[in-house]
Order: structure tokens, then sequence, then C-alpha cells
């Protein structure tokens, strides 16, 4: 190419026809740094995973709320499900979903909700005012909600057992149900009908006998006269008599557990604790019962508990298997045992404990255990540092050292529940709030 200029002609050579060198084409070195390519895959990576992943669920999360009253009752049925009383109306909701399974609006409020082979037992909360008439019990359907009969008088049930016992109750610290008067009626379970009676001369204290290897569970009956009847609750027939010492028979004297009838009572040097066979009623043993003023199961053995501490005997022979003098009580929750005590007069928990031995599983002082149960041997806690501050919850299982912390309650929430993976507390605002929940770690 030629070009012209005022100096004189220039000479440009461009060189190859596309006007750019060999090198252009096929770079002889790379153009970018060597990690810029693993840089940019690496960033690309951790972009993609970091929008990909979704925030983690808050551990406790509102399932279900319900406008309450300030006497309104709630239970946590063993199949996980809530019935609940609101505003005068009775609800199942499913816990796993909080989905409402039915609603009825029952005649008036009851003080209590029971439930038994298949029914709810209502019983308005006016039963027994002065001047008021007996309102009698009506039996709901606990799969649909429908009526199904209504029975005059109180209609109790028996550990251990599905029957249905319509009593007359007596006025007594023994609690509702326990001491009866006129007769014991045995119910038909679908239509309300007696299908047995026995008459009851004067009063008696009524309790249950659970089933224990191949026999069935069985009523007993302790007669104002000591004479201690058991009786089968298919027929009603007496299967077997006994009369027992004088003792004081209050709310929890005698009981029945292990396959057991214990029973406290004056002896020849102090107070005695004597133990029957459920089914014959025949006197097994007897040992020193000490100051102990209550009989509680503890896991494979029985407990007396008392000023002095709380012992545990063996059930079969009434040999002491542990003491802890600074206890004040012992509880069964689920799979799981709590102990209590009592310094200054205050309740205080222990921990949780294995009942076989007596020894602390985990330390739970300073921690308050909730009603019902986390499943299995959990138990879940709560705890305040100081009136007014948020309330703490935890979860205690054996194995820990210490309870796990789940979640801070919101103010205002109380009076709670526990129910395996859910959380049913009440709220300063009226309502009933049914948390789910999941454990850390």
């Amino acid at each position: 190419m030629e070009a012209e200029t005022f100096g004189g002609a220039v000479v440009i050579d461009l060189g190859l026809a596309r006007g750019e060198p060999e090198t252009y084409a096929a770079p002889t070195r790379p153009t970018v740094p060597i990690w810029f390519g693993p840089l940019v895959a690496a960033l690309l990576v951790l972009w993609c995973a970091t929008a990909s992943a979704a925030p983690p669920p808050p551990v406790l999360s509102p399932l279900l709320s319900l406008r309450v009253g300030p006497a309104d009752s709630y239970v946590v049925t063993d199949a996980g499900q809530l019935l609940a009383q609101s505003l005068g109306g009775l609800s199942m909701y499913d816990l796993s979903s909080g989905r409402q399974r039915w609603h009825t609006e029952p005649e008036a409020p009851t003080y209590r909700l029971r439930m038994a082979s298949g029914l709810v037992l209502l019983r308005p909360w006016s039963a027994g005012l002065t001047g008021v008439g007996d309102p009698g019990t009506t039996a709901v359907s606990l799969a649909t909600g429908a009526a199904r009969w209504r029975r005059t008088g109180n209609v109790v049930t028996l550990a251990g057992s599905g029957a249905l016992l319509a009593v007359a109750g007596v006025r007594s610290l023994s609690g509702p149900g326990r001491r009866v008067e006129g007769s014991v009626d045995a119910l038909d379970v679908v239509t309300g009908a007696t299908r047995w009676r026995v008459r009851v001369p004067s009063t008696a204290v009524l309790l249950g006998v659970p089933a224990t290897g191949y026999v069935p569970p069985r009523m007993l009956l302790v007669h104002d006269d000591r004479t201690a009847a058991v009786h089968d609750l298919t027929t009603g027939d007496r299967l077997a008599t006994a009369e027992l010492p004088p003792a004081d028979y209050g709310p929890d004297n005698p009981a029945v557990m292990a396959g057991l009838v214990l029973l406290r009572h004056p002896g020849g040097a102090g107070t005695e604790l004597s133990a029957y066979d459920a089914v014959t009623l025949q006197r097994r043993w007897t040992r020193p019962a000490g100051d102990a003023y209550e009989i509680r199961a503890c896991g494979p053995l029985t407990c007396l508990v008392g000023p002095d501490g709380v012992r545990a005997v063996d059930p079969a022979t009434g040999a002491q298997r542990w003491h802890r003098p600074d206890w004040r009580g012992v509880e069964q929750r689920g799979g799981a045992m709590l102990a209590y005590s009592a310094p200054e007069g205050t309740i205080e928990t222990v921990g949780l404990i294995d009942p076989g031995t007596g020894r602390v599983l985990v330390d739970l002082r300073g921690w308050r255990p909730l009603t019902g149960t986390g499943g299995g041997e959990r138990v879940l806690v709560t705890h305040a540092e100081q009136a007014g501050a948020r309330t703490m919850v935890a979860v205690a299982t054996p194995g820990d050292a210490r309870p796990r912390l789940l979640a801070a309650l919101p103010a205002g929430t109380g009076d709670c529940q526990a129910a395996p993976a859910r959380l049913v507390c009440r709220s300063t605002a009226g309502e009933l709030i049914v948390w789910a929940y999941r454990q850390k770690g």
C-alpha cells in the first residue's frame, strides 16, 4: 500500500491477507492465569449450593391456635389427638397436622375430660352443687363426636381396664368415684345399659386390679366392715374375699400395683405395710412402714414416701432395695421416673432417676417438668431465670448430662402439657396454642 504524505511516499506492509499475525489464531501461551478457571468453577458451585439450601425450620413453630376460656379443659390422647373445650364447644384435632376431626356443642361445660373404651365421658362441672340436680354423665364417640348415651350418676373407669361403672359417689377426700355407696353398675359400652350390679350395703372403696399374666383385670371393693372382695368384670361374680386390718383407707390407701394390694395400717411396733395377692387376697408379707404417708410405683419396685425420704422395696418380698433420705417424692412419666426434694418447704425437681437403683440419670435441679410425656423416656422441662422472664423449654433424656435446650416460649405463655414432638400451652391472651418442636443436633 502506498500513501502520500507531505514528506514523500511511505510504503506500509500489511503482512498476511487477514491482516493479523499467525499467532493470534493459536496463541503460544495462556492469555489468562491458570488459577482463573478453577476459581470461577468453585465460586459457581458455592453460589448454587447457597441459593438452593433453604434456611432450617424454627425449633418451635405454632401449629394450631384455639380461643378458650379460663375454665376450658383439654387433654392429649395416647393416639396423638387433642381433645379440647373451646368456649362451650368440644373439638378433636389431629396433633400431627393440626386438622380438626370433629366439633360438637355439649349441653353444659365440664370440669374434666375423661376417655375410655372409645368414648368421651362428660359430666358438667355443676355436678354435686347444692340445689342442683344430678346432671348425669353423657358418653360421646371419640371417633365422631356424636352422643351415644346418657346415664344418671357418675360413670367411672378402672385402672388397667376398659370397663365403665356407674356409681353414686360419697363426698370425701378419696377422689372422684373412689368411695361409693348404694351399688356399682357395669355398663354396656355401646348402649349404656346395665350389664350387672353389685350391691354395696353401706359404703366401699372402689379400685381396679390390672391384668397380671393370664389373669384379666378385675374390680376390688373394700367395704366399711373391712371386707375386701375381688369381682369378675364380665359377670360381677365375687371371686375372693378377705378381712383386712383396721386402717384409715384414705385417698391412696390401699393401693394396687405390681399384682399386689398394699395397705398401710397400725401394727405392733408402729405403722406397717402389708401386701396381699390381688387375685386371691392372701397376705404375702408385712414390713415396717415408718412414717410413710404415700405408696408409689417405682418401675419394678414399690416406693414408700414420707418425711424420712423415699424407700424402694421389692414388691415380691418387701425387702428394701434403696433409700434416699433427702427425697420427698417420686413420679412416673411414661417410661421415665422423676424424683423430687423439698428444701425449705418448696418442691424442687431432683432429676430423672433409675428406679431400680435410685441413681440420678439427669440432674434437673432448677427445671420444672411439664405434665404429659415427650415420648419414651423423654421429659420436657421449663426454666425461667426470674419472674417475668421468658420461659426456656428443654428436653431431658437419660444418657444426656443435662437437658437439651429447645427454645424460649413467647411471653405470656404457660400451663403447658407435653406430647411427642408437640407442646400444648395456654396464653394470657385466651388462646390454647399447639407448638411443633424439633430437637437440635
